[in-house]
């Protein structure tokens, strides 16, 4: 189960993106850690969500049919991992498809003490983040 799914808040999420070949490359770098996998690829978009899911996809990446605002700063998604080894990994992962370093693997003492987490930024300028919380 996604957190996406798991929160009763959201259904799925889709982020614009300007070259999605460069992007599907990033997250499926990036999102293998978590457990999350493309789901499907059409020449416009691509979903992911875990392994032999069905229905709509809990994330997708699309090219947008008209221009629209660029990514906000204030913008941040944050995938669920596992463990420390899933964060470890999905900020190498992201950083060796390209993305941007936003924060590297650690303790959050600001957020909780449990709170274990990476960040990076896509191409698009996407704010993304992978965090356990632990204890």
């Amino acid at each position: 189960m996604t957190s996406i799914e798991g929160s009763g808040v959201f259904d799925h999420l889709s982020l614009g993106v300007a070259n999605l070949d460069a992007s599907v490359a990033l997250y499926d770098a990036a999102l293998a850690p978590l457990g999350l996998v493309r789901l499907w690829l059409t020449p416009r978009a691509a979903g992911y969500g875990p392994p032999g899911f069905t229905g709509e996809a809990p994330f997708a990446l699309v090219v947008p049919r008209e221009r629209c605002a660029g990514a906000s700063r204030a913008f941040h998604l944050a995938f669920r991992a596992p463990d420390r080894a899933s964060v470890q990994s999905f900020h190498q992962a992201a950083l060796g498809a390209g993305a941007l370093d936003d924060g590297p693997p650690g303790i959050r003492e600001n957020y909780g003490p449990g709170y274990y987490a990476a960040f990076v930024v896509d191409f698009d300028g996407h704010r993304i983040e992978a965090v356990v919380h632990e204890g």
